[in-house]
């Protein structure tokens, strides 16, 4: 039956997108971002909106809506208009985590609050040091967690990157500082900067400084290691740690959107996930498109809502 419905959502991403939606749609279309530009969400915005445009017949707009863990942007997507118009381009910590990370509970629930339309991207994360500190590794790391200077950079409370830390620090008993930013960029501009020591960063935004030699990998938080960094053991590698951790990108409507929009909108994202140039800008930054249909997206949504929560309610009582 699983197999059934793959193919039958695979051949639905081929058809022309005007013979699911006729009158879909008739003017432009906005990606709500929440966070700044230059990080992994709006970079993989900027990626996929040209080609849905081409797609959709209409402007595809990118709009960055920084602030309060993503839930600046995520409660102005839940109050526009349910017309397929306005749309959320979330990642995990604002979706899933913010209304418990930032103490607001009852501002949206992505169940009830949203409509799935699919997932965008997957991508790792790298564990680096900036170049310069003395560390070679994670023992090196957390044998110096006590350091008042160490200070972690991460882009917001609740986003994967926070989380991941808040784990490695469970899971080592270490008691590193975390310092909060507004997005991937200006936590990477402190990591760069001097302002902060290490981070656990996205590979489509950490990678290009590794390349150049801005930032030491000690570790990805893959469940595997990853072809861009062969050479770089997975936190489970080293022996210390039993998770993984990847950060998804995905694009929800307001609860209610007329399911020919969603359908529209579904389409257009999956036909443009699938072509190789696509494929190619997203490996390059160390991400992979990951088409799926909105009941897959829902699907793995609870996934990692399952997974995560109990981490985030364990940090928030250990505030």
């Amino acid at each position: 039956m699983k197999s059934w419905k793959n193919t039958l959502a695979a051949v639905l991403a081929l058809l022309p997108v005007t013979g699911l939606a006729a009158d879909f749609p008739s003017e432009p279309v906005t990606l709500v971002v929440p966070y700044p530009p230059g990080g992994n969400v709006d970079s993989a915005a900027r990626i996929i909106a040209p080609k849905m445009e081409e797609l959709l017949g209409q402007p595809i707009v990118v709009e960055n809506r920084a602030g309060a863990g993503g839930m600046i942007a995520a409660e102005y997507v839940k109050n526009s208009d349910a017309d397929g118009y306005t749309l959320f381009m979330a990642a995990n910590g604002p979706l899933l985590f913010a209304p418990m990370t930032m103490n607001r509970p009852d501002a949206y629930d992505w169940k009830t609050d949203f409509e799935a339309i699919g997932t965008v991207s997957i991508t790792p994360m790298a564990l680096t040091v900036r170049k310069g500190v003395d560390i070679t590794g994670i023992d090196d790391l957390l044998a110096r967690a006590g350091d008042e200077n160490l200070l972690m950079a991460s882009p917001g409370a609740g986003t994967t990157n926070h989380l991941a830390a808040e784990k490695l620090k469970a899971d080592s008993g270490s008691a590193f500082r975390i310092v909060h930013y507004k997005g991937n960029a200006p936590a990477l501009a402190s990591l760069i900067g001097g302002e902060t020591a290490f981070s656990f960063d996205q590979m489509s935004v950490i990678l290009p400084y590794i390349r150049d030699g801005s930032v030491v990998p000690l570790a990805v938080t893959s469940s595997e290691r990853i072809e861009a960094l062969p050479d770089v053991p997975t936190l489970k590698e080293t022996g210390k740690f039993d998770f993984a951790a990847v950060t998804f990108t995905g694009l929800l409507a307001p609860a209610s959107t007329p399911q020919d929009a969603i359908e529209a909108l579904s389409a257009a994202m999956n036909q443009t996930l699938g072509m190789e140039e696509v494929k190619s800008r997203f490996a390059d930054l160390g991400s992979v498109a990951s088409p799926k249909s909105p009941e897959e997206f829902s699907a793995f949504l609870s996934e990692i809502d399952d997974t995560w929560r109990p981490i985030v309610a364990e940090v928030n009582a250990n505030r």
